[in-house]
């Protein structure tokens, strides 16, 4: 097993990596539009200068910590921005509500000593959560990279005016499907190379009672499991938010 300060920078290259893989994976797209619209807009330009309201939106760019606007699937479908994207990437491993998971996730194994090379005192806590958010960013990145490269969007697309089945299927489907640059759903193929592979890969620095094929299968059933509770989150929470909301005014 690797020592706790070779994961860590492990997990912080791969979040380096990913501000050149993701920008880039876009730049195709980016190109024939960017093309077609150049002469019109600079003689756009040319006859009206930008605003200073213009001016300023585009230099105040939300910062890449700033979590995603919530998606709604019955609205026309924009495909995701290389920018959206490592906002995403960003949020979905750095973002407060996940570091809050890894805090829980690290206390319980503390707790119940798992694995047991790690111990139930605090330096066994920071291996486990080292561990953690490696494996997060790991996947993360991979999924960010590989659903750019492939036209996938990672983001969940809420459906609030469909019946509760509808919205519980809505949340399952959305765990193994994923967008496409044309609006349509299809298979997550980003996703499921992302959340296998990481884990696998990731035996590589486990310690030993967990660095086994069967362990590493768990945690990829594990993954899905945990992106099926955050589509529940991201679906549901904003309804509950709304009410409490109400019945405080």
């Amino acid at each position: 097993m690797t020592e706790l300060g070779t994961r860590w920078f492990l997990a912080l290259l791969l979040l380096v990596v990913c501000f050149a893989i993701t920008p880039l994976a876009n730049a195709q797209a980016q190109v024939a539009s960017d093309g077609a619209s150049k002469s019109q807009s600079d003689s756009q330009d040319r006859q009206a200068p930008p605003t200073s309201g213009e001016q300023q939106s585009q230099t105040n760019k939300p910062s890449l910590m700033t979590p995603l606007k919530q998606q709604i699937a019955s609205e026309p479908y924009r495909p995701i921005t290389g920018r959206q994207r490592l906002r995403w990437l960003m949020t979905n491993t750095l973002g407060p509500e996940h570091l809050a998971g890894g805090v829980i996730t690290s206390a319980f194994g503390t707790a119940l000593d798992r694995p047991q090379e790690d111990g139930t005192h605090w330096g066994g806590f920071a291996e486990r959560f080292g561990v953690r958010l490696t494996g997060v960013a790991t996947s993360n990145v991979m999924e960010a990279g590989l659903g750019a490269a492939w036209g996938e969007d990672p983001r969940y697309f809420r459906e609030p005016d469909e019946p509760f089945r509808a919205r519980i299927r809505s949340v399952i489907k959305q765990a193994f499907t994923a967008r496409r640059r044309d609006g349509s759903f299809g298979p997550a193929y980003a996703r499921f190379a992302a959340t296998a592979g990481s884990n696998f890969l990731s035996n590589t620095w486990r310690p030993d009672s967990e660095a086994n094929n069967h362990d590493a299968v768990l945690r990829t059933a594990e993954g899905f499991a945990g992106r099926t509770l955050s589509n529940a989150w991201a679906e549901f929470w904003p309804d509950v938010k709304a009410r409490v909301s109400h019945r405080g005014h």
